[in-house]
C-alpha cells in the first residue's frame, strides 16, 4: 500500500510562518495572505551575534603591522610586490638600469595632497602629453600614504594614491602607451613613486 505524501499540519503551519517573512521579488502582484495556525508555537528567534568590540587578534596583522586593538584592515598586496610581480615587457638591459636608478626621469609629477578623483585626470594628461612628447621614462610622484588611524573605515589602506596609480596606469586611454611599471629607487622617491616607462 502505497504512502500518502504531502505535508504534515505542523510542516504547513511553520511553512506559511516562514513564507510570511519573505520579500516579494515582484511586489505589483497579488499574492494569496499566507494562512498561520493561531495554536502554533512561534519560530524560534537567531542569536545575537556576538559583540566584536574588545577581540584581541593576537598577532594577525591588521593594517600592515600587527596588533589587537586597531580596526584597520589591508588585504590587499603591498603596491612594490604587485607591481614587481608584473611581467617584464621591456629589454632587460634597460629595465635593469632603470630600477638600479641610474636612468633619469624626463619627466616627472607630484600627486601630493590630491585626492583620488583629482589625480586620476591630471595623472592621465600628464602621460598622454609625455607620450607626445616622445618621452620614454617618466616619474609619478605619490607619497607614501598617512595611516587612516583606529576611527578610519573599514577597509583603511595607508596611501590611496600608492595602490591606485598601478591601476590607472594599465587602464584605457593609459594601457596602450605604458609598456612598463616599477617601483622607483629610493634616490627618486623609493615606494612613494613609480618609474612609468612608455612605449615609442
Amino acid at each position: 500500500m502505497a504512502r500518502k505524501r504531502g505535508l504534515s499540519t505542523e510542516d504547513k503551519a511553520l511553512w506559511s510562518r516562514v513564507a510570511a517573512t519573505a520579500v516579494p521579488m515582484h511586489p505589483d502582484r497579488k499574492r494569496p495572505a499566507p494562512r498561520v495556525d493561531p495554536g502554533a508555537p512561534p519560530l524560534p528567534r537567531a542569536p545575537e551575534p556576538p559583540a566584536l568590540n574588545n577581540v584581541d587578534f593576537g598577532d594577525l596583522r591588521i593594517g600592515g603591522r600587527a596588533g589587537g586593538n586597531s580596526t584597520r584592515i589591508d588585504l590587499s598586496p603591498h603596491p612594490r610586490e604587485a607591481v614587481q610581480n608584473q611581467p617584464l615587457r621591456m629589454d632587460h638591459k634597460t629595465h635593469r638600469q632603470m630600477t638600479r636608478g641610474k636612468l633619469s626621469p624626463e619627466a616627472r609629477i607630484d600627486l601630493h595632497g590630491m585626492t583620488l578623483a583629482v589625480a586620476q585626470p591630471v595623472l592621465i594628461r600628464f602621460i598622454l602629453q609625455a607620450h607626445a612628447d616622445g618621452r620614454r621614462l617618466v616619474l609619478i610622484i605619490t607619497g607614501k600614504g598617512r595611516d587612516g588611524g583606529p576611527d578610519a573605515p573599514l577597509p583603511v589602506r595607508p596611501g590611496a594614491l600608492r595602490h591606485n596609480v598601478p591601476h590607472w596606469l594599465h587602464m584605457p586611454p593609459l594601457a596602450g602607451i605604458v609598456l612598463q611599471v616599477r617601483a622607483a629607487h629610493r634616490r627618486h622617491g623609493g615606494d612613494g613613486a613609480y618609474y612609468v616607462y612608455l612605449r615609442r
